[in-house]
């Protein structure tokens, strides 16, 4: 039977899912995020349907139940018995080339009767056409939602034509790119502290706020990723995506209402007022020792490290710089966003000579773990004059460990609660910001394992006090 999609999702959008259907279950993700995803999401009582493997290796169900708890157990999870087993009674398989019609046959069969299925296609971007249009054809995307892994183009053309082919199938409306750093707490927690606390949201603003600084910093390099890499870089790996994101989170409005749209405006808003970046602004660097990475071509310019910076066109952010950084092989592995408050005025009540106070500063860690940090000026004990204090609070010291990223998105995709995915909108303005570095990239300079990468990509926050942290919580 078939169904013409393209007309539109029938039924309840966010009806339940009734079955989740994984495209590349034997993939690297898979083993390293999806299968300790699902068994967590299975401890936490959050899983309701049937789950049905979809891969070209000749497996039987018992093969991906047996691959399944190989995967949980290296991620170093302790397996419970009996939660293992109720994962494992879900899980099934399908055998077959994503070329073939008659894969899609087979998974048919396998959900038969099912109404609002969940398609999660862990597959390179190249195949997703081709995979959903085969859903399609065999009747099976009528009410159904289908899940993506970026990356979504790697530029601004190739974002609006891969769109296009998927829209040849499915509504937008049943889209949902996966972004991971969406799902993970911090960035929640960052739209939270923002509105939820009326001593804050007054001043998130150009009035009060200097600049923004994130720092998306790994101490680990490429490795046995080098043919993926190489052709990619850092911009296009994690900053237009992840940490665009990040800053849209940061600098939206309140929205008006928890809906996935709405949500989704206020985002878009945001990357919509921002100017395109300017290659003047931007500094790129490469880790000595990258050219030797297996998989990396000789002589690559490709970008381990990426410094830029950003402006906000609108009233509340007019003025203001927004600072990203991000690279392998620095000091640390930590995601921060950073906001620095404008210096205060003279302290005339002061001794002479006393040296002016450091703005302060408000801190949201979102990477390996969560929590906030407040910089203020005060007396202190140890020193003869006032100085920096710091605030502090790591989230899981007070609520415990937090679900991972993927737990929060498929639970979210079950459920049809899009908020936490991007849309195309989003996706289209985050590349035409992008599209001057990638067009006209400066020159890449070599850095210094364990640095802070190259001495050039100071000069960018020399106006606004140097790069600053990130917090380490002791």
């Amino acid at each position: 039977m078939h169904v013409a999609a393209r007309s539109g999702p029938t039924g309840d959008a966010t009806r339940p899912a009734d079955a989740l259907v994984i495209f590349g279950i034997s993939g690297d993700l898979a083993k390293v995020m999806t299968f300790r995803s699902l068994y967590r999401l299975e401890r936490r009582g959050l899983l309701a349907c049937p789950i049905v493997g979809v891969a070209v290796d000749q497996w039987t169900d018992d093969d991906l139940r047996t691959h399944a708890r190989a995967a949980v157990e290296a991620t170093g999870e302790t397996i419970d018995e009996q939660v293992f087993a109720r994962l494992a009674a879900r899980m099934s398989y399908v055998s077959g080339d994503f070329a073939d019609a008659a894969t899609y046959t087979r998974v048919g069969s396998a959900i038969e009767g099912k109404r609002s299925p969940v398609f999660y296609l862990e597959i390179p971007p190249s195949l997703f056409g081709m995979v959903i249009k085969h859903l399609t054809d065999a009747g099976l995307t009528g009410s159904a939602r289908v899940v993506v892994e970026k990356p979504f183009g790697h530029d601004l053309a190739s974002a609006r034509a891969l769109a296009a082919e998927i829209h040849e199938s499915i509504d937008e409306s049943q889209l949902y790119r996966i972004d991971h750093f969406l799902g993970k707490m911090g960035t929640d927690e960052l739209l939270y502290l923002r509105f939820g606390n009326t001593m804050i949201e007054p001043i998130w603003n150009r009035e009060h706020i200097a600049c923004v600084q994130i720092t998306m910093a790994e101490s680990f390099g490429v490795d046995d990723r080098g043919h993926f890499y190489d052709p990619v870089g850092a911009l296009r790996d994690v900053v237009v995506n992840h940490l665009l994101q990040v800053l849209a989170v940061a600098a939206m409005e309140a929205p008006a209402g928890n809906d996935a749209k709405t949500l989704m405006d206020a985002k878009y808003s945001v990357l919509r007022a921002m100017e395109d970046a300017k290659p003047a602004h931007y500094v790129r660097g490469q880790y000595d020792g990258y050219l030797s990475v297996d998989g990396v071509a000789s002589g690559s310019s490709t970008e381990t490290y990426a410094a830029l910076r950003l402006q906000i066109d609108n009233w509340r952010w007019s003025g203001v710089p927004w600072f990203i950084r991000a690279g392998k092989k620095l000091p640390v592995t930590q995601t921060e966003l950073r906001a620095v408050f404008r210096d205060p005025p003279q302290l005339l009540f002061m001794a002479h000579g006393h040296r002016r106070p450091e703005p302060n500063q408000f801190v949201v860690k979102l990477d390996p773990a969560t929590g906030t940090q407040v910089v203020l000026e005060a007396h202190r004990a140890d020193m003869p004059n006032p100085g920096p204090i710091e605030l502090d609070m790591e989230f899981g010291e007070q609520g415990g460990e937090a679900p991972t990223p993927y737990e929060v998105l498929l639970v979210d995709a079950m459920a049809g609660n899009g908020s936490r995915f991007t849309r195309q909108d989003s996706v289209e303005e985050s590349w035409r910001v992008m599209a001057p570095l990638l067009t006209s990239p400066p020159p890449v300079h070599t850095y210094a394992q364990g640095s802070w990468g190259p001495p050039e990509a100071d000069g960018l926050v020399a106006g606004c006090g140097g790069w600053h942290g990130p917090w380490i919580a002791s």
